[in-house]
């Protein structure tokens, strides 16, 4: 009998000078150093605001630290895995536990038994589903049951509370918590993904890698006054994504949906390399793709699927908090080929635990009848 040996997942180099976020100008940046920002991004950055020398000199530093950190953070994040791990005391260690059947909605335990089932096809599954959009192939579905979502919102409330140290979920978001961090990855995200979303997304979406979901990057974000209020247009880092509500009490915070992210080949930028047509993910073009959006409102313990490449944002929070669980769906057997990000075959560097998603090669087979 033969199994899979464990995979090794990689990112690629562009994390450390592809899309930087700058909130205060809107912009995801590429940076390698002064000279190219001024080239690549001088009439851009002025018409956003950088005008002067100090506003410049203020973007560059920030910049050189982002790359910074981003150097340093499997390194970083490893090590805050394992102080969490050693020091940290639950509120509720349930949450801990492996994925139970109850913590999870009728609607999307069907829908999953579904579409794992003999004969199972897109229009079956779709009379189990909301469909939002079916242009953009946007759909909800009840995830969790509302006890389960009190549960574990009391659980991250408690933890954001401690004094344990906490990364960032994203460049884009300041509050939330990494679940892999928290040890919430194999217990609950793992199951989820391998045994309820991965059939669910072989037939939503078969030419987006739906069927072949390997790994995942989760985070749970929060919105609040004086936190993160509402979030720029982007797109994920991810072929499919999930986007859970749980909570709590708030008003605003839709989400809107635009254009879908295309690769184009019109924009060179140098010998042999294209640019994405939403210049690193935000662009002069963008509002074109955001000329007629669609807004989604957040309904707790439901769930908002939708391609990776959907651009899409948050409008303000106007009152109360609003936390939501993200889970990035990544499928090796699509973005091997082309990385999301910088739009060019990846440049793979070794990481860990899921990486970005890339790996170098099919997981070798290991006979098990040889170890016994």
């Amino acid at each position: 009998m033969a199994t899979a040996a464990p995979r090794r997942f990689c990112r690629c180099a562009c994390f450390c000078s592809q899309n930087l976020y700058v909130a205060r100008y809107g912009l995801h940046l590429r940076f390698r150093d002064e000279q190219q920002l001024r080239r690549d991004y001088g009439p851009l950055l002025r018409s956003r605001g950088c005008v002067t020398p100090r506003d410049f000199q203020q973007l560059l530093e920030e910049l050189e630290q982002e790359v910074g950190r981003r150097r340093r953070l499997g390194q970083e994040s490893a090590a805050r895995k394992a102080v969490i791990a050693s020091s940290y005391h639950p509120a509720r260690p349930e949450v801990y536990s492996s994925l139970q059947d109850a913590a999870l909605a009728p609607e999307f335990k069907a829908a999953a038994e579904y579409s794992g089932s003999p004969g199972a096809d897109l229009e079956g599954l779709l009379q189990r589903l909301e469909t939002v959009s079916e242009e953009k192939r946007i759909y909800r579905v009840p995830v969790f049951s509302a006890k389960f979502c009190q549960t574990l919102l009391e659980e991250l409330e408690h933890f954001e509370q401690s004094d344990m140290p906490k990364g960032r979920p994203n460049t884009m978001n300041n509050h939330g918590v990494l679940m892999h961090e928290l040890g919430l990855d194999d217990p609950l995200v793992t199951p989820l993904r391998e045994r309820f979303l991965l059939p669910l997304m072989a037939l939503l979406y078969p030419d987006c890698g739906g069927g072949h979901l390997d790994s995942h990057r989760a985070f749970v974000v929060k919105y609040a006054l004086g936190q993160d209020l509402e979030l720029g247009c982007h797109y994920d880092n991810a072929e499919l994504t999930l986007n859970v509500a749980l909570g709590k009490d708030f008003t605003g915070g839709a989400l809107y949906f635009g254009g879908f992210f295309q690769v184009s080949e019109t924009h060179q930028v140098g010998p042999g390399r294209r640019e994405c047509s939403c210049l690193n993910r935000t662009h002069p073009q963008a509002p074109e793709a955001l000329t007629e959006t669609l807004e989604v409102d957040h309904v707790v313990g439901h769930g908002i699927l939708h391609r990776g490449g959907q651009l899409h944002g948050a409008r303000p929070l106007s009152t109360g908090e609003r936390w939501n669980l993200v889970v990035w769906l990544r499928a090796s057997a699509v973005r091997n080929s082309l990385c999301p990000m910088c739009c060019q075959k990846p440049d793979l560097v070794d990481d860990e635990g899921f990486g970005d998603g890339f790996t170098r090669e099919e997981p070798a087979m290991v006979d098990v009848c040889m170890l016994t």
